[in-house]
């Protein structure tokens, strides 16, 4: 799966900016992020937004149809950066049926577009990074993750959420394979640490678990 709007760094698909210099396309953005590869894969960002939101407003995420494969499922979580991606807070999340309308041993996305609105309390920032993560729920053992540069409009001066969560990456704790339970891995999701951004870019959280697995 991949996430085509907003425009993820690099696609090959939609109305995007031009590529910062040096880089190129990316065509196997549906991939998972290899264990050793940085949050986000790409950290250059484009020299503009791809879109420009108001906290509080509704907004659309989409996904690639073409060959996507859904993996039974999993947990999404859609997150925001205000430090250049450093640390993410979730302001949406799919848990459990993420691309899909229950349980499944399917790899064909049911689901393609998730609709819900921003925080009414995120500060504002013209280079903020907005990001899709997701946990698949059979398969390896896998962490995707495709972020975009947007710019956001609000008037709060920090907000406080969930951390993101990241797994099944080096340095992080493993979600096993769901087998059917699709509570694997929740005990992570709703232990997660509180924290706080800024549209300065400064953010206040606290150490990410690492230990080697998690629950079932």
């Amino acid at each position: 799966m991949a996430m085509t709007k907003p425009c993820s760094r690099y696609t090959p698909h939609g109305d995007c900016p031009a590529l910062p210099e040096g880089q190129q396309l990316d065509y196997s953005l549906s991939s998972p992020l290899d264990p050793s590869a940085p949050l986000c894969k790409h950290t250059v960002p484009y020299d503009t937004p791809v879109e420009t939101w108001k906290a509080g407003q509704e907004i659309t995420v989409e996904f690639d149809s073409d060959g996507g494969a859904a993996h039974g499922g999993g947990h999404c979580q859609f997150s925001v950066s205000y430090d250049g991606g450093k640390t993410f807070v979730v302001v949406h999340e799919e848990l459990k049926y993420c691309f899909v309308n229950g349980p499944t041993t399917s790899n064909t996305p049911q689901v393609l577009s998730y609709k819900f609105n921003l925080p009414q309390d995120l500060p504002s920032s013209e280079k903020a990074v907005f990001a899709w993560s997701w946990v698949n729920a059979m398969g390896n053992r896998e962490f995707y993750m495709n972020c975009a540069d947007v710019a956001i409009e609000g008037t709060a001066d920090s907000y406080t959420g969930k951390e993101i969560v990241i797994a099944n990456h080096d340095g992080y704790d493993t979600i096993p394979e769901f087998h059917g339970d699709y509570d694997t891995g929740l005990d992570l999701y709703n232990s997660t640490s509180q924290i706080t951004v800024t549209g300065s870019g400064s953010s206040d959280a606290s150490e990410s678990p690492g230990s080697d697995e998690c629950s079932s």
